[in-house]
């Protein structure tokens, strides 16, 4: 099971490479934000170098193969919650109807474009390791920088921050950050909803997390966008009963 994952994630991770060598015109890092991204998701999940540079090639044509194109995908799940999911795909058809089965058989429906984006901001969002001072400190220090907002959070009891900041900006702030003091985990452009469904019914909330984890699980897609807010007891809950599986 373990290997069969391992495999899925090497394989959308040698989409995202494929697609933005393809779309940035270079293999070369350095010149494409983009692809330093997915070669930074590629070195966390120790992919082989030879894949790598099999996905850097068939992006810029140099391999034979068939043909990646990005597609987005706009929908309601459970519990009216809005989605917003990007994919990789070498055949659209076929993910169409798969996203399609999977947002009907939920109770959902796939809407048409712009049927939720509206709801979601493209913003670049930067996650920050804290230095070993106090919060409040250090979120001033980071405002200071000129972000938009910061969101505190504690991971393997390590404090961390969330960074958001216009998409333009993120390169420029992320060696703002670093040239203060902080190190910087990962960086990327997600959309950020600005509009959130509270969700307190725990068999709606269920609902909703399955839903999110089946279309994460989907070799097509990659980065999946949600606006729902679950409370924290009810995500303890579910991380309770996970591990006791």
């Amino acid at each position: 099971m373990a290997d069969i994952k391992r495999g899925q994630t090497f394989t959308k991770i040698a989409n995202a490479i494929t697609i933005t060598a393809r779309t940035g015109g270079s293999g070369d890092p350095n010149s494409n934000p983009r692809l330093r991204a997915a070669l930074e998701d590629a070195g966390k999940v120790n992919m082989p170098k030879e894949n790598i540079q099999r996905a850097i090639d068939r992006g810029l044509g140099k391999l034979p193969g068939q043909i990646l194109e990005e597609v987005i995908y706009e929908g309601f799940g459970p519990g009216k919650v809005a989605f917003l999911v990007e994919g990789v795909t070498d055949n659209k058809l076929r993910t169409n109807q798969e996203i399609r089965n999977l947002f009907e058989r939920s109770g959902g429906s796939l809407g048409g474009q712009g049927s939720t984006s509206y709801m979601f901001d493209k913003k670049g969002e930067i996650k920050v390791k804290g230095k070993g001072g106090s919060v409040e400190e250090e979120m001033l220090e980071l405002i200071d920088l000129g972000v938009e907002d910061v969101e505190d959070f504690v991971e393997e009891n390590i404090q961390k921050y969330l960074v958001y900041t216009e998409s333009p900006e993120l390169n420029t702030m992320g060696n703002k950050i670093t040239q203060v003091g902080f190190e910087v985990e990962e960086s990327g452009i997600v959309y950020k909803p600005n509009v959130l469904v509270d969700i307190h019914d725990p068999e709606t909330a269920k609902k909703v997390m399955d839903f999110t984890e089946k279309l994460e699980s989907m070799d097509d897609i990659q980065k999946v966008y949600a606006n729902f807010d679950v409370s924290d007891n009810l995500l303890e809950e579910r991380q309770g009963s996970a591990s006791e599986q």
